[in-house]
């Protein structure tokens, strides 16, 4: 099975290309192989996530992936930072094209026993590929130039599955997605990207980048106040406050399946009832859920 996903993207280059995207984003690049390839958050200055984006160390550039529309923003306001480094930014958007392959064993020309990031051909293409869990077990983002799309498809095996239903297999594996469920503007321990987190985006031990001293003000206290959880409830609305007994408790993410991601005050526990946007919802614990639920 396989998934068109909505992309923008950004690449870097020159020959501080990865000091310069170190010192903005959370994760530990410089760290990873070549190729390679880590999640990651920009911040602002308070500590809350602008961007999320999945970041491919190569030989020649580094290229991030973000949600649909994002790449013109961060751009920007990676610009802001550049002052003497030997940096070029290039938003790649209209030329290239991206789908999730569910299972990694599913995509031609990868190797399972391969690295995170790793670059082959397929159907005289060359594509980037990078193990991404985006339905609680491994896959992979195909990345590939859109003048190729078609040879490229029909290349793959398998149908093509609904975005929606690629939402309500992360929804049920308790993996956020910050764009989808609205999350920017928040803190990375709040909603998964934690150390530990279904969705691990920063290094605590990689020295400096811009909202790094709240960071690890958090790390010190040990706890954020609030945390990823599940809501259980029909028809449950998107991106709405989540409130109990009148007072705002958090706030919801997507909504599938009957199911929703939300980021809530951690005193919350399983069987808890709440309301999201007045609508009433049963808190669960972020355990991942069998697909046939």
């Amino acid at each position: 099975m396989w998934t068109r996903l909505p992309s923008s993207a950004l690449r870097l280059t020159g020959p501080d290309r990865v000091d310069f995207a170190q010192g903005q984003m959370t994760n530990d690049l410089r760290g990873a192989p070549t190729p390679g390839l880590v999640a990651a958050c920009f911040l602002n200055v308070r500590g809350q996530i602008e961007f999320f984006a999945r970041v491919y160390k190569r030989s020649g550039d580094v290229y991030l992936h973000l949600g649909a529309g994002q790449a013109p923003a961060l751009a920007e306001r990676l610009r802001r930072y550049i002052i003497f480094d030997q940096v070029e930014l290039g938003d790649l958007s209209a030329d290239l094209r991206t789908i999730h392959i569910w299972r990694e064993a599913d995509c031609p020309g990868w190797n399972p026993a391969g690295g995170d990031a790793q670059e082959f051909e397929l159907a005289g293409a060359a594509v980037l590929g990078g193990r991404v869990n985006r339905t609680g077990g491994a896959g992979v983002d195909l990345h590939f130039l859109a003048r190729q799309e078609e040879a490229v498809l029909g290349a793959l095996t398998g149908a093509e599955v609904p975005l929606s239903e690629l939402h309500a297999a992360r929804i049920r594996a308790g993996i956020p997605d910050v764009d989808a469920d609205g999350f920017a503007g928040t803190l990375i321990p709040e909603i998964g990207l934690d150390v530990g987190g279904p969705l691990p985006a920063i290094s605590y031990r990689k020295g400096c980048y811009v909202g790094q001293e709240i960071m690890a003000r958090l790390e010190a206290r040990g706890q954020a106040r609030y945390g990823l959880a599940r809501l259980r409830g029909e028809a449950l609305p998107e991106r709405a406050e989540v409130t109990r007994e009148g007072r705002v408790v958090g706030q919801s993410g997507a909504h599938a399946g009957g199911l929703s991601l939300a980021r809530l005050r951690r005193e919350l526990v399983p069987g808890d009832r709440v309301e999201v946007g007045g609508v009433p919802a049963t808190v669960e614990a972020l355990t991942p859920l069998p697909a046939d639920v």
